[in-house]
Formats: structure tokens, C-alpha cells, sequence
């Protein structure tokens, strides 16, 4: 269970509504569930333009000419308590975490489509450059490591046991750590925390077990 002190500020950073194109739902809910129990004080953020694609979460097919925008979908999870991630101010929190979901890599990142090469929204980077400067932890669960390799060099994490994106976040200068996923992995040097969640699976109870493990920790070093 997560603990740590009462009042705690933690921001949330969001990529949308939906595994499939936007933040997982399920690793979100934790996430905040957990941090809330923890009597954390928690704020929403997530990037103010278009997500990269909309998909059918039935079909897992792309809907073809609609498009839906990346803060107004993660405004659903966050019951409207959401502001435009170029307003978060490392000043004003001790860590922050992202869940994780296809749109960590299609809507904080590209590493959807551009793997190793890929950038960080500039508006993401900024925040997370900011926090980890001021030695500030940063969660980073399921896809998000991607994120996390992309703009900390050096740095210890885990997306679970996939070798093909676990190469690909170690091309980006990262210290790949396979993890089972009621675990975590923690760079204490770097304060980087990482989960694998969905990236293993197999349900809400398994993912659950290593993001309550991972909030905690987060709280422990802020």
C-alpha cells in the first residue's frame, strides 16, 4: 500500500482515454484510487492538441477521419479536474507519474512510430525535465518508460519483460530491468520509478498489485 505524507503533491500527467490511443483507464484509476488513499493531493495534466488517431476500443480498428483532442478525452478520467500540462509548474509539486497506455507513446511521445528516434511533446518534456531537475520523482508505468529513456539519460527502468521495446528504450541510453508486474523498479539515484502493468498483465488485480507498490514508492522519495 502507498504511503508517505499527508499532502503530498503529486501531478498526474495524462495521454487521453483509452488503451488503444490514449491513457490505459484502468492503470489511471489505480494510480489516482492509490494516491488519494495515500492522502496525496493530486492534479491532472495532459497535452491541449489532437491525439495522433482515434481508435475503435471493440474493433481495435482507426476510425477513419475523426479526431478527438488529447486533453478533452483525459478530462473524462479526471472528472473534468484537468488543466493544459504547459501550466504545470515543478514548483509547485514533489513528484509526478504517467500512466501508461498506447498514448504515452502516441501522445506524450513517438514512440509509437518512431521507436528509438523518437521526441517527447514539448510541453511533457518540459515539465519532466523541470521535476527531475529539481530532484523530484517521476512514476513511470507501462509504455511511459519510453518517455522516461527518451529524456534521462542513463537511467534504470523496466517495461517488463519485452525484448523488442526493452532494446529499444536501452538504444535511447537506458538500463533496461525485466520486472514481473506485481513489482516495480526504482533508479534511487535518478528517482525514477517504473512498473510494467499492462505491458504483462494479465488483469486489473495483477496490474493493481505493482502500481500501488509503485505510488508508494514514488511518495517515499518525494
Amino acid at each position: 500500500m502507498a504511503s508517505g505524507n499527508s499532502g503530498t503533491r503529486v501531478a498526474v500527467v495524462l495521454s487521453g482515454c483509452g488503451h488503444l490511443d490514449g491513457a490505459e483507464i484502468h492503470e489511471s484509476v489505480i494510480t489516482l484510487l492509490t494516491l488519494d488513499r495515500a492522502g496525496a493531493d493530486v492534479r491532472c495534466f495532459a497535452p491541449d492538441k489532437p491525439q495522433m488517431h482515434v481508435v475503435d476500443h471493440r474493433s481495435g480498428e482507426e476510425v477513419a477521419g475523426e479526431s478527438r483532442n488529447v486533453l478533452a478525452e483525459s478530462s473524462r478520467i479526471a472528472r473534468g479536474e484537468i488543466a493544459d500540462v504547459l501550466e504545470a509548474d515543478a514548483a509547485d509539486f514533489d513528484a509526478v507519474i504517467l500512466p501508461g497506455g498506447f498514448g504515452a507513446a502516441k501522445n506524450l511521445s513517438t514512440f509509437a512510430t518512431e521507436g528509438p528516434d523518437c521526441s517527447v511533446d514539448p510541453g511533457v518534456e518540459k515539465f519532466l525535465r523541470a521535476m527531475h531537475d529539481a530532484s523530484k520523482p517521476v512514476g513511470l508505468i507501462c509504455i511511459a518508460p519510453a518517455v522516461g529513456a527518451r529524456l534521462f539519460p542513463d537511467v534504470e527502468l523496466t517495461i517488463g519483460s519485452d525484448v523488442d521495446t526493452a532494446g529499444a528504450l536501452e538504444q535511447m541510453g537506458a538500463h533496461h530491468k525485466a520486472c514481473p508486474v506485481e513489482s516495480f523498479v526504482c533508479d534511487e539515484a535518478k528517482k525514477v520509478v517504473s512498473c510494467p502493468a499492462y505491458m504483462l498483465g494479465p488483469g486489473i488485480k495483477d496490474v493493481a498489485a505493482g502500481i500501488e507498490l509503485l505510488v508508494g514508492e514514488v511518495l517515499r522519495l518525494a
